[in-house]
């Protein structure tokens, strides 16, 4: 099906091509636009809609002329140019000012740009004018936590499954349902009750939510966490010694009746009303094997260097195939700065998913790297403990790292996500966390100067 869909798009697309050039218009240039972008050849898509905005000039079509700019700027946002893409939406509400779409673009690019309080201002308006477009809600949500407004994101945070899609295009419009009662947060009748948290998203949001799986541990009579396989042993052996009611699954258990309620992992934080001053953050709360700590601990003492400070490293978030993830991790080939301070016993805390994330063959002899031996987080774990600081971009090992209160210095990517908040250094999710922000969208070599005139300050 996706296949067919996938044909008709490019067969769409020269069909409308043709059109163009033998009878060019807005309105086939406007077509041709839409399959552009749909194909995802967005700097064509950008073409044809000029092309078309050009030839609608003083023509009385306004509704015309703003789906041309509203193409504009669609295609000039999937290519990150911002600047470009924020005055093409302008144009569409100066158009058509209850265009809730162009208002929620608007507001995500200028969340992008930093500028969060004019952008809540218009992703407000945007759930205004389009109180049932799920994603409009979660681009409200994401600007308001960006902004430490946590009591007021979190109702709107509960549409987040609408920003996950498919590679058919399909999105998610409400949040997955069980044959069970969802567990809004009270208390009542919770003592003899059992609770199924389901987990979602990344690796990282796991690390960083689990945190509240000890608070309704100590409220419900049982509960269990459906979570990914390479999260088992680091949970069992963090919270399962001391919480013998905890069940660990891989899926989701078929056996509904055994369950009074579930919540959803990242769920947690608005059912416990959490606000920036009330953030459980009881670190450490993950913590590594003591003998598997110690085996990394005579490896480390071999290496020869005893009174060099064990920095990791993890330089790379996975996912590439995420919009995101170009702007987070830091291609090999700019390590330079960090790696050949020579002051250091660098450690490699990075699981490369593909060969472009390794390091360079010259690249290995600065750096330890043992990742490959690792088959899970409680692996790492029991290495991180061993370091005395950890550096890292916004990934996973940054989660697991801070959550085990290790020093971690965060190499973050301009008005990256929100949950390190706007114009912050320090986390309040993570008390042992220094927060290293891109100045300029896409500079690295400025943060390494941050990062390296700090590392000379600890000497």
């Amino acid at each position: 099906m996706i296949a067919q869909d996938m044909k008709q798009d490019v067969e769409a697309k020269a069909c409308l091509e043709h059109v163009t050039q033998i009878l060019p218009s807005p309105q086939s240039f406007l077509a041709l636009s839409v399959a552009l972008l749909d194909c995802g050849e967005f700097e064509r898509a950008a073409t044809a809609a000029r092309a078309g905005l050009a030839l609608s000039t003083g023509e009385p079509a306004p509704l015309e002329t703003s789906a041309l700019f509203n193409n504009l700027g669609e295609a000039l946002l999937q290519a990150a140019n911002y600047e470009e893409a924020a005055q093409a939406y302008r144009n569409v509400i100066s158009l058509t000012p209850d265009h809730g779409v162009a208002h929620q673009n608007l507001g995500n690019i200028l969340t992008a740009s930093g500028q969060i309080d004019a952008a809540i201002e218009l992703l407000e308006h945007a759930v205004k004018i389009i109180p049932d477009v799920p994603i409009a809600r979660v681009s409200l949500s994401q600007a308001l936590l960006r902004a430490g407004r946590l009591e007021e994101a979190w109702p709107h945070f509960e549409y987040r499954w609408a920003s996950i899609a498919f590679p058919s295009g399909q999105r998610i419009t409400s949040r997955p349902a069980l044959p069970i009662q969802l567990w809004d947060g009270a208390f009542e009748d919770s003592r003899d009750q059992h609770l199924l948290v389901v987990t979602e998203q990344g690796l990282g949001d796991m690390l960083q939510f689990c945190r509240y799986l000890p608070m309704v541990l100590e409220r419900f009579a049982k509960v269990g966490f459906a979570c990914p396989k390479p999260l088992h042993r680091l949970l069992a052996q963090s919270l399962g010694t001391r919480w013998s009611n905890l069940v660990l699954f891989e899926d989701i258990p078929s056996d509904f009746w055994e369950w009074d309620r579930y919540i959803l992992l990242m769920s947690m934080p608005g059912a416990f009303r959490t606000e920036l001053d009330t953030i459980p953050a009881p670190i450490p709360y993950l913590s590594a094997d003591p003998r598997a700590m110690q085996q990394f601990a005579s490896r480390l003492e071999k290496l020869g260097c005893p009174s060099l400070p064990r920095i990791g490293l993890a330089w790379a978030g996975g996912h590439s195939e995420l919009s995101i993830d170009r702007f987070r991790s830091i291609p090999t080939d700019q390590l330079g700065p960090l790696i050949d301070w020579p002051h250091a016993c660098w450690v490699s805390i990075q699981k490369p998913e593909n060969d472009e994330k390794r390091l360079r063959p010259d690249q290995r002899t600065k750096v330890v790297d043992w990742m490959d031996e690792m088959e899970d987080f409680a692996d790492t774990a029991a290495l991180i403990a061993n370091l005395d600081l950890v550096i890292s971009v916004d990934t996973s090992v940054a989660h697991l790292a801070a959550a085990m209160g290790k020093p971690v210095w965060l190499l973050n990517r301009f008005a990256g996500c929100w949950r390190w908040l706007h114009n912050r250094d320090d986390s309040p999710w993570y008390p042992t966390m220094r927060i290293f922000t891109q100045r300029e969208r896409g500079n690295w070599n400025e943060v390494f100067e941050r990062v390296v005139d700090e590392l000379e300050r600890m000497r």
